[in-house]
This record gives C-alpha cells, sequence and structure tokens, in this order.
C-alpha cells in the first residue's frame, strides 16, 4: 500500500523531528521545511495529502503560506501555534485552515487530528470514493453533489474545503432543521466541543463567502439567532 505524505512545516527543527517520530511510527511518509519557501517548493515537486503548518515563522510566516496554498489546493491545513486566544484561533481557520493544535501539544493529539483529517479527505477526494450513487440535493440555487462533492451554486462551482463540504451537507441533507453549532462541531469533526470557541463561525463564515451571492445576506445558509444554523427548501 502506498504510504500518505505529509508535510510538517516548523522552524523549530525540534520540534519538527518531534511530529516526524510519531507520524513515521503510524506509517505515514513525512516531508519537513524549515520555512514556507521550502514548504512550497516541497508541494511543487510532491504529492501530499496533508499539511502541519507553523503559524509563527521568520519571513513568510504560516498565515500567509495558508492563503497561497488555498489558491489552489483544498488539501487539509493544520495549523499549529503557541497562542491560544480565539482570535488567532479565528484568524488561523479564517486563512483556509481545517484545524489549530496549540503548541505545546500531545503528540497523540496530533496524530489524531491528522487521521480525522485524512479520512474526510480521502472521502472528499473523487478519486476514492466508495459510494457511487451520484445522487444531487438541489435548493433552490444550490446544487450538491455526493459522490464527486461538486458544488454549484448559483450557476458556478464553489471550491470546497473537506470540512466545509460536510458543514453544508450536514444542512442540506436536513432541510428546515436549526443545527446549534455545537452539534455541527460533534457532526462534523466527530468529537466533543468542551469549550465554547468559534471554529464553526469561521467555517461558517467561509463557506458562505464560497456559496452566496452576498455574504452579509445569506440566502442559503440561516442563522436562527441564538440558536444555530439552518438550509431551507
Amino acid at each position: 500500500m502506498e504510504k500518505t505524505n505529509i508535510l510538517v512545516v516548523d522552524d523549530d527543527k525540534e520540534i519538527a523531528e518531534l511530529v516526524e517520530i510519531h507520524l513515521v511510527s503510524d506509517g505515514y511518509r513525512v516531508f519537513k521545511a524549515n520555512s514556507a519557501k521550502e514548504g512550497l517548493a516541497i508541494l511543487d515537486k510532491e504529492e501530499i495529502q496533508l499539511i502541519i503548518l507553523d503559524i509563527m515563522m521568520p519571513g513568510t510566516d504560516g498565515l500567509s503560506m495558508c492563503k497561497t496554498i488555498r489558491e489552489t489546493s483544498t488539501i487539509p491545513i493544520i495549523m499549529l501555534s503557541a497562542k491560544s486566544a480565539d482570535l488567532d484561533k479565528i484568524v488561523g481557520l479564517g486563512t483556509g485552515a481545517d484545524d489549530y493544535v496549540i503548541k505545546p501539544f500531545n503528540p497523540l493529539e496530533l496524530t489524531a487530528r491528522v487521521k480525522s483529517q485524512l479520512r474526510r479527505y480521502t472521502t472528499f477526494n473523487p478519486g476514492n470514493q466508495d459510494d457511487k450513487s451520484g445522487k444531487e440535493i438541489i435548493i433552490n440555487h444550490l446544487i450538491i453533489n455526493k459522490e464527486d462533492h461538486r458544488v454549484i451554486s448559483y450557476g458556478k462551482e464553489a471550491k470546497l474545503t473537506p470540512i466545509e463540504f460536510d458543514i453544508l451537507y450536514l444542512l442540506a441533507t436536513n432541510p428546515g432543521r436549526v443545527f446549534s453549532t455545537d452539534e455541527i462541531f460533534e457532526r462534523v469533526w466527530n468529537e466533543k466541543m468542551f469549550e465554547a470557541n468559534n471554529t464553526v463561525m469561521v467555517h461558517i463564515r467561509r463557506l458562505r463567502e464560497k456559496i452566496e451571492m452576498d455574504a452579509r445576506n445569506a440566502q442559503i445558509i440561516k442563522t436562527v439567532w441564538g440558536v444555530g444554523y439552518k438550509i431551507e427548501r
């Protein structure tokens, strides 16, 4: 079986090596870079399935690198940061990251996050689809094809990350039902939300920017104030 390639980008060589040890022991092939420039060069040459990216790096930081990657790719990105404030998480997720891990971290937690993101990405990747039903969900101006994970909104294809697709699919397959942020997090990330954070809100905002005509006047994903989000037929 071909190994999954993971790119670790961190200017702290000790942390990069620690992450590599745990990932290799789980059967992954690891590429390491100590700067955004090195990381982008590796991405150009290798088939990478997931990126672990440090935010605070000299020169081009992780946020800028994430934005660059998101211009052409939906590959899962897990951010690493020594900052734990909600605002820092919002900034990291807002640039296109799929998950956020605080330093110092438990390597077992990080590898668990890696496995979760790779499962989602494997399902998202059309070449690995097991479900070939080809069924489409059509709600007003929105078309969602589960087989190839394509989304058409107002006649244009929306390039969604795996998490964005999962959130949209959850809401669209339960039209009219209101999901709280906690419910969305638990259903999409498959883990309990133990403390209040803005992870879901940030992903909803990004999703609206991609599928709505006017993200500030959302017509597809509706906010039910004080409760959560829904899509109506």
